[in-house]
């Protein structure tokens, strides 16, 4: 019986050309196939949360422009953390 609590499991298709990109990038990193995947899942959901935030915002507030971008603080309902 394992000790602690186990990380559930997954079990995942990708095409051949994928796995090697995997397999390699996590020896490049150093790091097992498992931690790999975790750190790009990770990633991804982050990226996935930053998308509905700033569509979340742009409902609020409108669109964000292309100036707004390099100037945050002249942003309505901008506020920096710190």
């Amino acid at each position: 019986m394992p000790r602690g609590n186990p990380s559930p499991k997954l079990a995942i298709t990708v095409d051949p050309d994928t796995h090697a990109q995997v397999v390699a990038a996590a020896a490049a990193a150093g790091v097992s196939v498992s931690a790999w995947m975790t750190s790009a899942a990770r990633r991804a959901l982050r990226v996935r949360d930053g998308l509905a935030a700033v569509a979340e915002w742009e409902a609020e507030h409108g669109p964000l422009t292309r100036p707004s971008w390099t100037r945050p603080a002249a942003v309505p309902g901008w506020t920096t953390r710190g």
